[in-house]
């Protein structure tokens, strides 16, 4: 599959996607902390989303063979949960409920008139300790990081190359296995976007491309693991790991974020 340039129109229908999964962290934020669960996150979201007038895409979705391989069962959610160890792709659930110390990787994916919206977050509970502070403002650089190195002439490995040379030399990882992606009316699209990379390397950057840039950032080894389930991917080592994701478009000028508010 090649790479679908987008019309100033269809980056408008994206971006309005992009600024509902932005409201929907603003939401969550007032009732994420101890003792709330998982699956109590996962109904808001859903709610918020069906009143307005949007579809959660990942309920029911089955992927197409991004990251590793995996058992071809339709995700169960609305949203994707990733506490502590949990790298991407976690199950809510009743069962689990949120503690003070924790981080948890919140991932938000919409369907607004035919167009994708697709974010994460990753949000301390409570009283994080300070490797586990130093892990989440890493991920979040690292995202800024790789999108300020986007632009028209730019290439698709300075981004990893940016999100890696930060990352790696603080003592994290850069998870390899699941990358970011290109966004329009399908979840996932071309081109597939590596956070690690050379500078210089990789498709050229044009204007009209949509895709996301999702670093995952592990306090240990950049190993995964995919849980029974068929969806939950932890750290193989057991340490955390911490996400943030945005949406990218390219522009004539440089590029514009659509999933922030």
């Amino acid at each position: 599959m090649s790479v679908i340039l987008k019309t100033e129109r269809q980056i408008d229908g994206l971006r309005r996607a992009g600024h509902l999964v932005a409201e929907i962290y603003e939401l969550l934020r007032q009732d994420i902390g101890p003792g709330v669960t998982t699956l109590e996150l996962d109904r808001i979201a859903e709610e918020f989303i069906l009143a307005r007038g949007a579809e959660p895409i990942y309920k029911g979705y089955t992927p197409p063979g991004h990251g590793r391989a995996r058992q071809r069962i339709p995700f169960p959610a609305s949203i994707c949960v990733a506490v502590n160890e949990v790298i991407c792709h976690g199950i809510p659930s009743a069962h689990t409920r949120l503690r003070d110390g924790d981080i948890v990787g919140i991932d938000i994916g919409v369907l607004l008139d035919g167009w994708v919206g697709d974010s994460c977050v990753t949000f301390p509970i409570g009283k994080v300790d300070s490797r586990g502070r130093e892990l989440l403002e890493t991920a979040k650089q690292c995202l800024e990081l790789g999108i300020a190195a986007c632009g028209p002439g730019r290439y698709l490995g300075d981004i990893g190359f940016a999100i890696q040379g930060l990352a790696e030399p603080r003592g994290f990882s850069v998870v390899r296995d699941y990358v970011g992606h290109g966004v329009g009316r399908l979840l996932h699209e071309e081109p597939g976007v590596s956070h690690v990379g050379a500078s210089g390397t990789g498709l050229l950057l044009k204007p009209g491309m949509v895709f996301t840039i999702e670093p995952m950032i592990n306090e240990g080894v950049a190993d995964t693991v995919t849980l029974s389930d068929g969806w939950t991917v932890r750290t193989k080592d057991g340490k955390r790991s911490a996400q943030f994701e945005h949406m990218v478009a390219i522009t004539d000028s440089g590029y514009e974020v659509l999933s922030a508010l």
